[in-house]
């Protein structure tokens, strides 16, 4: 998994793209931020700094308060790799939010997207 170019990558020129994606199943802006924040620990106006300052994604991952511990219960397939399988940890991150964003919109319940049930 030789794709460095995202780690350069603005987070806020990607961001776009999940609300996008979101939005287009009828899913909400405050879900992505709700995965988002769950993730890495940001909050509200951590997640808006880290946009306003359009920092790559090595900075979004380098600064994000905590990591959620429940991360390794995210397993399964995104872009061709299994994520619990990607050794990189910033593309493991990387691929752990897309994988979330995926889910959210294919409609599973917030629930299982955050790992809590």
């Amino acid at each position: 998994m030789q794709n460095t170019k995202i780690f350069t990558t603005a987070f806020a020129s990607v961001y776009p793209h999940y609300i996008q994606k979101a939005e287009k199943k009828g899913r909400t802006k405050s879900e992505v931020h709700e995965i988002i924040c769950w993730l890495t620990g940001y909050d509200e106006k951590g997640l808006q700094e880290q946009i306003d300052k359009r920092n790559d994604f090595i900075t979004f991952f380098d600064q994000a308060p905590q990591i959620n511990p429940n991360v390794s219960l995210i397993k399964g397939v995104i872009c061709g790799y299994r994520v619990e399988e990607i050794e990189d940890e910033l593309m493991r991150n990387i691929r752990y939010l897309d994988k979330l964003i995926d889910e959210l919109a294919k409609g599973k319940k917030m629930e299982k997207i955050l790992r809590t049930v």
